[in-house]
């Protein structure tokens, strides 16, 4: 008998689950509500990576679970290796971080090598039941409810994990933290990453009462986005002086971000004109300085039904859930306390989450 799996989302999760899936010898059915595949997948950098050690991964992401943290570590080379064999083009063979390892794919071209893969993909169809959930976290949702911008698919809403949890399962820690940037302002899909102002570690970052609010951020400035989130309005200004617009970021030089920001209808302005006095700072020395006000913007949730290393979700007990799957960014557990690759994870969890219900389902015959 041939298993029979229905996937709730068309994201990096559902897509290599789906994908797996049917390499296994299952039928498969994607069930996409929004209009288009690729999720927030389709919106990114592309580059799909992980910690160089697993060390590295605790460290960062302390109060993530060792066990989901060793799955990602151990396969997502191979998982790349796979990517490419269905045609997903690379663009760099690299991340261009001495802290990482990983590949730059073409996000396009990478979605559309997982929805040719993965077979039947049906747009426009909210699920009612599903096995394996890659809905795509709760970031809409929550960006709606602490009133912050939304760097993501427009349709992650939490069904995933609201169905989940109806079905008897566990959440973990981190319902309230995501991985996010700083924009400007609610700029279209096309201009997600190009617009984010990734610089926080090099400016003078003030509330909007004029005082500074973060030390020095992670290499990653989640920690700093985090941070800007828990202020009135979800909002920061970042201040920069002439030397610093001169230095290079992931995304261009600070310059070309700030002009960016500009152009996407953001508050940009000489520092003097702030409603309140620069703090001295030895972040800003060489004049002109130059404020602008941006906001923090959820890019997926890290909080999220509990599963174990074989992507079964779990109950309050501990057991697993009958039948039931997670993976991305519908998946808890993986990366609390920290930042690490959610499309590397999406990626891993859900092939495993393939694998695991296509063994389940074959023993159950």
């Amino acid at each position: 008998m041939t298993p029979h799996l229905v996937v709730a989302g068309a994201g990096m999760a559902g897509l290599a689950a789906a994908a797996r899936a049917r390499e296994l010898g299952a039928s498969v059915v994607v069930l996409e509500k929004g209009l288009r595949a690729g999720g927030s997948m389709l919106l990114s950098s592309g580059v799909v990576w992980r910690h160089r050690t697993l060390a590295e991964f605790h460290e960062e992401c302390p109060g993530g679970d060792p066990a989901l943290q060793v799955r990602v570590v151990d396969e997502l080379d191979g998982a790349l290796d796979w990517l490419e064999t269905l045609g997903a083009p690379v663009s760099r063979r690299e991340t261009g971080n001495e802290r990482t390892v990983g590949r730059r794919f073409d996000p396009r071209g990478l979605t559309d090598a997982l929805v040719r893969a993965a077979g039947d993909v049906r747009l426009g169809e909210p699920f009612r039941d599903a096995d394996v959930l890659a809905t795509g976290g709760f970031g809409v949702r929550l960006a709606r409810e602490r009133d912050l911008l939304l760097r993501a698919s427009p349709w992650s809403e939490g069904d995933g994990l609201e169905y989940g949890r109806a079905r008897g399962a566990a959440v973990t820690s981190g319902l309230d933290e995501f991985y996010g940037r700083a924009l400007p302002a609610q700029v279209p899909e096309e201009n997600l990453v190009t617009v984010s102002q990734l610089y926080g570690a090099r400016a003078l970052v003030l509330d909007e009462t004029g005082h500074e609010c973060f030390g020095a951020p992670s290499w990653s400035e989640n920690d700093l986005v985090q941070a800007i989130a828990r202020l009135p309005g979800g909002a920061a200004w970042y201040v920069v002086d002439a030397r610093t617009v001169r230095e290079p970021t992931p995304y261009g030089t600070v310059a070309e971000l700030v002009e960016r920001a500009r152009s996407a209808g953001g508050d940009v302005r000489p520092a003097e004109q702030l409603p309140f006095p620069l703090p001295g700072s030895e972040k800003l020395r060489e004049p002109p300085f130059t404020a602008v006000r941006v906001r923090a913007a959820v890019t997926h949730t890290i909080g999220g039904l509990r599963v174990d290393a074989n992507a079964r979700v779990l109950g309050e007990d501990g057991s697993p859930v009958p039948g039931l799957y997670a993976a991305g960014a519908d998946a808890g557990g993986i990366f609390t306390g920290g930042y690490g690759s959610g499309l590397a994870a999406a990626l891993v969890f859900g092939r495993i989450a393939a694998e695991t219900a296509v063994a389940e389902a074959r023993r159950a015959e």
